[in-house]
C-alpha cells in the first residue's frame, strides 16, 4: 500500500526531471502526501527554464495510472497471477539457466525499448545482463528509428555515439528535413522550448527552411517550406551536395585537414544534378539550387534531419549526406553549425589519435543473414528468429519497456510468435500487447518514485549542463527500485535464486571495481597507479547507481579526477545544486572526438560507396499520377505506445485518423470522418479520414503507436480508443541494409471507402 499518513499529508513541491520525452525539462512537482497533484515547469531549471509541455504538465496522472502494475505477475497454468519478488525471479533464475544450458546462449534473445533511455537503470543495467547472457539476440528501438544516424556517425567518425547536433541558439541557418519538433520537441537534439528557439532563430534574423510532405507546426514556422515526396531525402541532399561542388562553394575551412575522400565524394554525387533528381524528389531544380546557395552563403548553418529522413529505404545515405552539407560547409564543430556534446559522464577528452574504427556486420541474423549494427539485429527480424526452427532458434525473450507488437513491423505475425516462446521475462509497468504473453512480468515504480539523470541525452543536448533529481516520494510499499529489479533480474539470468539486497549491491559494486581497474591501469587517467580500493571508498551516494553516477561524474571531462581539480565535479556537489549545473556552449571538439582507423574524418567509406548504386537507382523512380505513399507522423500529446493510457492527453489532435490531401479524398470519394481502408503489404486497416491541406497530394499519413484493441491487457484508456497498429501495414521486408532499419515511411499503399467502422 501507498506510504499516505496523516501526518504526510500537507502539500509541498519537489524537483523532477521529465522522463516523458528527449527534452529533458526541469519540474516542479505539487504533493499531497504522496501523490503527485501538479506539475510546471522549473523557472530556476538550468537548461528548460520553465518550458513545460502537454506531456510533463500530465506527470501526475501518468505517475498515479490505476493500470499501472505493482505487483510482479508469473505465469502459473498458462494464466499470469500475482506473485511476489522473490517467486517472479526464483522462476526466471529457473529458467533461463536451463534453457541456455539445454539450447545455447543465442537461445535467449533481448528487446530493448524507448523507455530505457529515460531511467536511471534503463542505462545502467542492460549491458551487464547482456553480458551476463552471452547472446549476440539483441533486438532495440534504435532499428525502429535512429539507427542510420549511428551508422554514419560510425563510418564518418569511427564512433557510432559520435552524433553531432544543431547549435540551433547561434545559428543563422537551420536546413531540417523529416523533423517536426515543434510536436516531438526533438529528437537526437535534446533541447528543451524547441519551438522557443527556432522563433528565436526567426527573431534574430536567420533562416528556417522544413523539408517535409506534410505542412506540421513545424513547416507553418519556417521562411521555406519544401514539400519533398516521401523517401527521397537522401536524392535532395545529393543533388545539394553536387550544386555545392559545381558552383564550387564548398569550404570545409578548419576542418580540410582532418578530411579524408573529398575528391572522392565530389565524383559520387556527379550524376546527381538538381535537374536528375527534381521529378523523383518532386521538387524543382530551382529550389534546390537555392537551398544549396543558401545553405552555402549564410554566416553559420546546420543541416538537421530526424526520423522522417531516417526510416526511409536510404535513411543511412541520408543521415550521411546530412553530415557531410555540414563538413563542406565549413560548419561541422564550429559554433552555429553543428557540434559534438560533451556530457558530463562522458569519457574525459584524450589526445587525437587514430582509433579502431567502426565495423557492419560482424556478424549476422541467423535466418535471413541481416548484418548487425552497433551490436545490434533488425527488429524487423523477430518473429523469423523465434519461429524458425534449427540451432540457434530463440526460445526466450527479455524484453525491457518494449512492445514491439505495435513498434515493429507486422505485428500479428511477431504476437503469434511471441506466443510460442518457451519463456518470456518483460520489465514493463503495464500489462500491454508484447507483455501479455510473458511468464514473467516485473513492474517499475512510477517515475515520482525514481531517481532520474539524462545519460543519453545530456550527449545529444544543444548546451552541455548537468543535472540529476532524487526520487521526489519514497517507494510504495512492496515495490522495488527499477535499479534493484534490473540488477536482480541479472542475478537471476545467471540462477542465482532469492539474491538479496545485499547480492544487488554487489553487481554494482563489482561494476564499480571493474572500472576503477582499467582506470588506475590507463596512463591517461587523473588516477592511474593508484588503487581501486581506496577510490572505491571515497564515492558518495545512497545507492549503487549513486555511486555509480559519482564515478563516472568524477572521472569525467568536468570532473574531480577524486583530489586532482578540486573545483570538479562530483555527485555531492551536483546534489548541492538542484536546479542544475551550466557547463557551457558546445565547443568544437576534432580531432578529440575522430576514432577512425586514419585518425581522420572519412568522407566516403566504403559501405557508403558500395550501398550510392542503389541511390542512382532511385533516381529513375516515377510514381503513378494517382499513387499513395504513407508516412506516419507524432503527436504533442503522445510518445509512441507507452502513453496512452493516460485520459489527459487523449482527444483533439492526438487522434488516429488517416490525413489526406482534399484533392486525393474528392478522387476517392472520401469524406472527413468518414472510415477509409488502407491496404499494403503486410495487411489493411480501417481508419477515419481527416481532410487537410496540411500534407501534399499523393500523401497520407497515420500515427504512430496505437492499435490497443488486442485481449488480454490492463490499459483501459487506451483499449477505449484502440486505434489501428500503422505497422501493421508493412510486411517487414523492406529495410535500410547498411542499418537494418525497417522502412516506415513513404510506403505504398491503396486507400479506398470502407463499409467497415473505423476504431
Amino acid at each position: 500500500m501507498p506510504h499516505d499518513s496523516s501526518s504526510s499529508r500537507e502539500s509541498r513541491t519537489a524537483l523532477r526531471i521529465c522522463p516523458l520525452c528527449e527534452a529533458t525539462c526541469g519540474l516542479t512537482l505539487t504533493i499531497e502526501g504522496t501523490r503527485v497533484t501538479g506539475a510546471r515547469g522549473d523557472r530556476d531549471d538550468v537548461f528548460s527554464r520553465g518550458f513545460i509541455c502537454p506531456k510533463g504538465a500530465s506527470f501526475g496522472g501518468l505517475d498515479a495510472d490505476p493500470d499501472r502494475l505493482r505487483t510482479p505477475l508469473v505465469r502459473k497454468d498458462g494464466v499470469l497471477q500475482e506473485a511476489s519478488w522473490s517467486e517472479a525471479f526464483d522462476a526466471i533464475a529457473t529458467a533461463l539457466p536451463a534453457l541456455t544450458e539445454r539450447h545455447g546462449q543465442q537461445s535467449v534473445g533481448v528487446v530493448l525499448g524507448n523507455p530505457n533511455v529515460h531511467t536511471v537503470a534503463g542505462a545502467l543495467y542492460p549491458p551487464t545482463l547482456l553480458a551476463t547472457l552471452r547472446t549476440r539476440a539483441l533486438f532495440t528501438a534504435s532499428t525502429l528509428d535512429q539507427m542510420p544516424k549511428h551508422v554514419s556517425s560510425g563510418l564518418l567518425f569511427g564512433d557510432p555515439n559520435a552524433i553531432p547536433v544543431p547549435d540551433i541558439d547561434r545559428t543563422d541557418h537551420l536546413l531540417l528535413l523529416g523533423a517536426n519538433p515543434l510536436e516531438s520537441n526533438g529528437s537526437l537534439c535534446t533541447a528543451p522550448d524547441f519551438p522557443g528557439r527556432l522563433k528565436a532563430l526567426r527573431r534574430r534574423g536567420g533562416t528556417l527552411t522544413v523539408v517535409d510532405p506534410r505542412r506540421t507546426r513545424t513547416a507553418r514556422l519556417a521562411d521555406r517550406h519544401v514539400a519533398i515526396r516521401p523517401g527521397a531525402d537522401a536524392l535532395l541532399l545529393a543533388a545539394v551536395t553536387h550544386v555545392l561542388f559545381e558552383e564550387k562553394l564548398t569550404d570545409p575551412g578548419t576542418l580540410t585537414g582532418h578530411l579524408e575522400g573529398l575528391d572522392e565524394v565530389a565524383d559520387a554525387v556527379r550524376e546527381f544534378t538538381p535537374e536528375a533528381v527534381a521529378e523523383a524528389c518532386d521538387v524543382d531544380a530551382a529550389t534546390i539550387r537555392t537551398i544549396a546557395r543558401d545553405l552555402a552563403t549564410a554566416p553559420t548553418a546546420a543541416v538537421y534531419g530526424r526520423i522522417g529522413s531516417c526510416t526511409v529505404a536510404h535513411g543511412t545515405l541520408a543521415s550521411w549526406l546530412v553530415d557531410v552539407l555540414n563538413i563542406l560547409t565549413g560548419n561541422l564543430d564550429r559554433p552555429g553549425g553543428a557540434l559534438f556534446p560533451l556530457s558530463a559522464t562522458a569519457r574525459a577528452p584524450r589526445p587525437a589519435a587514430p582509433g579502431n574504427g567502426f565495423a557492419l556486420g560482424r556478424w549476422t541474423s541467423r535466418v535471413s543473414g541481416h548484418p548487425e549494427a552497433k551490436g545490434e539485429l533488425p527488429v524487423a527480424a523477430l518473429a523469423e528468429e523465434i519461429e524458425t526452427p534449427g540451432n540457434g532458434r530463440i526460445r526466450a525473450l527479455i524484453v525491457l519497456a518494449a512492445n514491439p507488437v505495435l513498434s515493429a513491423p507486422d505485428g500479428d505475425r511477431l504476437d503469434r510468435a511471441l506466443a510460442g516462446l518457451d519463456f518470456m521475462v518483460s520489465v514493463d509497468p503495464y500489462l500491454n500487447e508484447t507483455s501479455r504473453h510473458a511468464h514473467v512480468v516485473l513492474p517499475p515504480p512510477p517515475p515520482s518514485q525514481s531517481a532520474h539523470f539524462d545519460f543519453a541525452f545530456n550527449a545529444l543536448a544543444v548546451r552541455n549542463q548537468v543535472r540529476y533529481t532524487r526520487p521526489a516520494v519514497p517507494l510504495d510499499d512492496g515495490l522495488l527500485d527499477e535499479s534493484e529489479i534490473l540488477a536482480r533480474l541479472v542475478l537471476a539470468a545467471s540462477g542465482m535464486h532469492g539474491a538479496d539486497r545485499s547480492a544487488v549491491a554487489a553487481v554494482d559494486a563489482v561494476i564499480i571495481d571493474r572500472v576503477l581497474t582499467k582506470a588506475v591501469a590507463d596512463p591517461l587517467s587523473p588516477v592511474h597507479g593508484r588503487t581501486p580500493a581506496e577510490l572505491a571508498a571515497a564515492l558518495t551516494g545512497r545507492t549503487g547507481p549513486e555511486r555509480r553516477l559519482d564515478l563516472m561524474l568524477r572521472l569525467g571531462p568536468y570532473g574531480e579526477g577524486f583530489g586532482t581539480d578540486p573545483d570538479g565535479l562530483t555527485l555531492d556537489r551536483l546534489l548541492a545544486h538542484p536546479h542544475g549545473i551550466d557547463l557551457g556552449p558546445l565547443r568544437p571538439r576534432i580531432p578529440q572526438v575522430l576514432t577512425t582507423r586514419s585518425g581522420r574524418i572519412e568522407l566516403l567509406p566504403a559501405a557508403i560507396a558500395a550501398d550510392l548504386p542503389r541511390l542512382r537507382s532511385a533516381l529513375a523512380d516515377r510514381p503513378g499520377a494517382d499513387s499513395l505513399v504513407l508516412v506516419g507522423r507524432r503527436h504533442l500529446r503522445s510518445n509512441n505506445s507507452w502513453m496512452h493510457n493516460v485520459a489527459s492527453l487523449g482527444g483533439g489532435s492526438n487522434a488516429c485518423t488517416l490525413q489526406m490531401h482534399p484533392a486525393d479524398a474528392a478522387r476517392l470519394g472520401l469524406a472527413d470522418g468518414t472510415p477509409a481502408t488502407i491496404t499494403a503489404a503486410g495487411g489493411a486497416l480501417t481508419a477515419p479520414v481527416e481532410i487537410t491541406e496540411g500534407i501534399r497530394a499523393g500523401v497520407v499519413s497515420l500515427p504512430h503507436g496505437w492499435g490497443h484493441d488486442r485481449p488480454g491487457t490492463r490499459t483501459s484508456v487506451a483499449s477505449a480508443v484502440p486505434g489501428v497498429n500503422v505497422n501493421q501495414l508493412l510486411d517487414g521486408t523492406l529495410l535500410d541494409p547498411l542499418s537494418g532499419t525497417a522502412v516506415l515511411n513513404g510506403i505504398p499503399v491503396a486507400v479506398a471507402p470502407s463499409t467497415s467502422p473505423a476504431h
